[in-house]
């Protein structure tokens, strides 16, 4: 049965890596349940496990052990065909390196999940432009990444990750080679778009973009070693709604 609350449920989830010699503990009894509507950052310093915890929150990666419920869904029961669909619908994706087609302009970056959807041509375009114009970047719509700054780039990569209208937003460092103003301006589009109810996760080791969030969980060594609500967060939107 499909989840009406929740959008992640991770149950004791462990993740070993083997080889010969040695077996490592990635990830050791991580359970955490993420609602609709939240905006949530995972921190940890190199080597605690939050990347590993967002390969599999993505859909790239399965648990050693343990269960992951995406949407209502149980994700290691799916086939690798069911995997690919649930990224490419479920999922918007947005990573530190941007991962645009180099020489496809902005417009065409945008496009290509609904490519893989089905998309009829017309409205893809439709969509696409529409979202361009949301982040921003409506009169830019035939530039290549070369011809973007890092910030306006990491704004196509946000569209991108909208155009299916995902049930999860997953961000890996989504501010990590871009400069501090422009950071800035993606985090204000991030809470723009939860303000609208898209649900966000955030993986980042900056206390700084971590602020904008309204809850923080903290790895280390593997193990969630804390998960709190974002105080401050909580008093601006609370400041904001009174406007």
């Amino acid at each position: 049965m499909k989840s009406t609350n929740l959008i992640i449920q991770t149950k004791h989830l462990t993740k070993i890596y083997k080889n010969d010699v040695i077996e490592t503990v990635a990830l050791a009894d991580i359970s955490i349940k993420v609602k609709r509507g939240e905006f949530v950052a995972i921190m940890g310093p190199s080597g605690s496990g939050k990347s590993t915890l967002m390969h599999i929150l993505g859909a790239l990666d399965l648990p050693t052990k343990g269960e992951y419920i995406l949407d209502g869904q149980n994700v290691e029961k799916l086939s690798q065909d069911a995997l690919a669909d649930i990224r490419n619908k479920k999922i918007g994706f947005i990573f530190q390196a941007y991962n645009l087609l180099p020489r496809t302009n902005a417009l065409k970056n945008v496009i290509l999940p609904m490519v893989y959807a089905g998309v009829p041509k017309e409205k893809r375009i439709i969509i696409a432009k529409k979202y361009l114009e949301m982040v921003g970047l409506g009169d830019r719509l035939y530039h290549t990444p070369n011809q973007l700054s890092g910030g306006q780039q990491q704004r196509v990569a946000i569209a991108r990750a909208l155009v299916m209208n995902p049930a999860l937003l997953l961000a890996d460092e989504p501010t990590g080679n871009i400069a501090s103003a422009q950071a800035e301006e993606i985090m204000a589009i991030f809470q723009d778009l939860n303000h609208n109810g898209h649900t966000i996760v955030m993986i980042t080791h900056e206390p700084d973009i971590a602020k904008y969030t309204k809850r923080i969980i903290h790895i280390k060594d593997g193990k969630i070693i804390d998960d709190v609500t974002n105080l401050n967060q909580q008093k601006i939107i609370k400041n904001k709604n009174k406007l």
